[in-house]
């Protein structure tokens, strides 16, 4: 089995988004982020600092927001208003998961389309629909970017996506209907879903169960691209597939979190210098 590296692609990708960053420099435009979190999860600061050192690396404009998770809504939201007219500022993301009592949709919509670097909001969700994304979620972008760099063609392909959410199972399924792969959609109520499993070639995991899919989900050959994250028994992060189980199996896999999100990270920096152009 060939073990995608996450890592690799994104660096290369990097070098070719500083070319592009440097000619916008020497027009004056230096291309800027802005990152919203709330509180005080290692995960959501982890995430957090990979972009803020993706950006100085890049010489990409860095701005940092963080709050309690006491936080009002509107608080969000008048901050977020307060952004979407910064010239210095051209993509503003707010960091996932929320609070409970924060609107998603809500607080994401009310980022200016031009500056939803990230295409959570209603508009770029229709958009994504129709097959006229301007701005395609990170995760879906990087889930094409990796099958991209590793020569694997979706059109025609049986794909399974395990996972509806709006943030990620969704917007993958999209995308990959929009390459013209054939595309299931499973998730908690799905009956048989090992055999659905069984039938891809090409198998998308995005369901945050720690190790959940083993070799009895895979079919000979197949492509799995893991993007769901939980933490193992030992408290350490990991992906929805067990690997191992699935080495004898699948003939290439992307590994979660190496493979996906050093790529999810590229792919929010690639939209915000594409916003910076516009």
């Amino acid at each position: 089995m060939k073990l995608i590296d996450g890592k690799a692609a994104s660096a290369a990708l990097r070098e070719m988004l500083k070319k592009e960053v440097e000619n916008l420099e020497q027009a004056g435009i230096t291309p800027g982020l802005a990152v919203i979190l709330i509180g005080n999860d290692p995960a959501v600061r982890a995430s957090a600092n990979g972009k803020k050192r993706a950006c100085t690396e890049m010489g990409l404009y860095f701005e940092e927001y963080p709050f309690p998770n006491s936080v009002r809504q509107q608080e969000l939201v008048d901050l977020i208003q307060k952004l979407n007219k910064k010239p210095d500022i051209d993509g503003i993301t707010v960091q996932a998961p929320l609070p409970n009592h924060i609107n998603r949709e809500v607080v994401l919509s009310a980022i200016a389309p031009e500056k939803d670097v990230d295409g959570g909001s209603f508009y770029h969700a229709g958009r994504l629909f129709c097959g006229v994304g301007k701005f395609t979620p990170c995760v879906a972008a990087s889930v094409l970017e990796l099958l991209d760099r590793n020569g694997i063609d979706v059109a025609g392909k049986e794909c399974v996506v395990v996972g509806r959410s709006n943030a990620i199972g969704k917007p993958i399924a999209l995308t990959l209907m929009q390459r013209n792969g054939t595309v299931t959609v499973c998730h908690s109520k799905t009956r048989n879903l090992k055999t659905i499993c069984k039938r891809a070639e090409i198998l998308v995991t995005a369901v945050g169960k720690a190790k959940f899919f083993g070799a009895d989900h895979v079919k000979p050959g197949a492509v799995v691209i893991d993007v769901g994250m939980d933490r193992d028994e030992a408290g350490r992060i990991c992906g929805d597939v067990d690997i191992a189980a699935i080495s004898g199996a699948a003939s290439v896999a992307a590994q979660a979190p190496e493979g996906i999100a050093p790529m999810a990270v590229t792919m929010l920096i690639k939209n915000t210098i594409q916003a910076a152009k516009r």
